[in-house]
């Protein structure tokens, strides 16, 4: 197991150096420069320009800007061309904000996704079956942002709260609670309308892969034995039918980053995925680079934990 931890970590570092090269080369490659340096600005001098290109490297060779970018970025003195803020800064505080929102989007999608499948397997034809397939196909057809509009519409319009960005306004000198309730209330709608889409998804993977595993001789089997049924569809059945929610939560993983930035636009909400778009917006190539760096890693660290998991989930599986 050991060697197996540490072929697979020399591989995916291997594997994070090309993609940190490709990355960079296809986003100063791409047409435009950043809006710092646009020569269209009126009171930007021919000298200006120049001082500022070069405060950037973006007068250097594509490969020079290559080692620069990743000197900064080790040195933590990346700086934004935005607002010359430092970039690990302003991922940090944006990593705060999305970091709840993610969570609490993903608890609510596999608390739910998972009781839904199971249930609608066991009874499969039921009136259960089919009133949360039909559901599950019309959350997937409906657009989140359409949705997350309605709600918002109806949240205003009904009850009168607020429900746009992560505070109330006004609020501020409030205790400490109030704060805090205020806080969860403005987290609540946003992450709920991130989790319905994807409970949709996995409650219809959950049910085909339980519709398999269910007809396996191995679970015909346990029930002749006698074991009772919850042990033998939780136990048997559903740890058999794990292997690929293990691939899926992987890979969900990259999902801090860009998997909600339609929401966190829709609901003004400054996380990482919003950032990202900002930043792609304005050309500000620092913080492009370094969010595609660090989803690059989360996709890697997620897919390593998947590996892990997989032994541990199924014992056929050895390392």
């Amino acid at each position: 197991m050991v060697n197996f931890i540490i072929k697979n970590i020399v591989q995916r570092i291997v594997l994070l150096v090309f993609i940190s090269i490709i990355s960079h080369a296809i986003v100063h490659l791409a047409p435009g420069e950043p809006s710092l340096v646009d020569p269209s600005n009126p009171r930007m001098k021919a000298e200006d320009i120049q001082r500022i290109r070069a405060a950037f490297h973006l007068d250097e060779p594509l490969h020079v800007q290559y080692f620069f970018w990743l000197q900064d970025l080790y040195s933590g003195e990346l700086k934004s061309f935005k607002d010359n803020q430092p970039v690990l800064g302003k991922i940090w505080d944006r990593f705060l904000n999305s970091l709840p929102l993610f969570i609490l989007a993903t608890f609510i999608t596999w608390f739910l996704a998972f009781p839904i499948g199971i249930q609608a397997a066991l009874n499969r034809g039921s009136t259960f079956d089919k009133t949360s397939t039909f559901l599950s196909f019309a959350m997937i057809s409906i657009p989140g942002f359409f949705l997350s509009y309605i709600v918002i519409i109806f949240m205003v319009k009904t009850f009168d709260v607020p429900v746009i960005g992560m505070r109330t306004f006004g609020l501020e000198d409030s205790s400490l609670l109030l704060q805090s309730m205020d806080r969860i209330w403005h987290l609540t709608i946003p992450a709920l309308m991130s989790a319905i889409v994807g409970t949709a998804v996995l409650s219809r993977y959950v049910r085909s892969q339980m519709l398999e595993v269910i007809n396996q001789d191995y679970i015909r089997t346990a029930r002749a034995v006698g074991f009772s049924n919850d042990e033998v569809i939780y136990h048997h059945g559903l740890r058999n039918a794990l292997l690929p929610f293990i691939t899926l939560f992987g890979l969900s993983i990259p999902g801090l980053i860009g998997g909600s930035v339609i929401f966190e636009t829709i609901f003004a909400w400054p996380g990482m995925g919003r950032l990202g778009y900002e930043a792609i917006l304005s050309r500000d190539f620092p913080v492009i680079l370094t969010l595609n760096f660090i989803a690059a890693i989360l996709v890697l660290i997620g897919t390593f934990v998947s590996d892990i998991l997989y032994a541990i989930v199924d014992p056929r599986i050895k390392f």
